[in-house]
C-alpha cells in the first residue's frame, strides 16, 4: 500500500469517527436533559410525598374516638 493510499484511509477513518463521536453527543447530551429532567420530577414528588405524610401523621396522632 503506498503513502497517499494509506493517507487517504486515514482521513476515511477520522471522517467516520468524527461523525460517531458527534452522534454520541448528541444522544450523551439528549440523555443529560432526561436525566435533569427526572431528577426535578423525583424532587417534586419528594416534597409531595413529604407533605402528604405529615397531613398524616397528625391524623394518627389524635385521640382515638370515645366509642373505643
Amino acid at each position: 500500500m503506498d503513502l497517499e493510499a494509506r493517507v487517504t484511509d486515514l482521513e476515511t477513518r477520522l471522517a467516520f469517527q468524527d461523525d460517531t463521536i458527534q452522534a454520541l453527543n448528541d444522544v450523551l447530551v439528549e440523555q443529560q436533559r432526561v436525566v435533569e429532567r427526572l431528577q426535578l420530577q423525583m424532587a417534586a414528588l419528594l416534597k409531595r410525598q413529604e407533605e402528604m405524610a405529615g397531613q398524616f401523621e397528625s391524623v394518627e396522632e389524635e385521640a382515638p374516638p370515645p366509642h373505643y
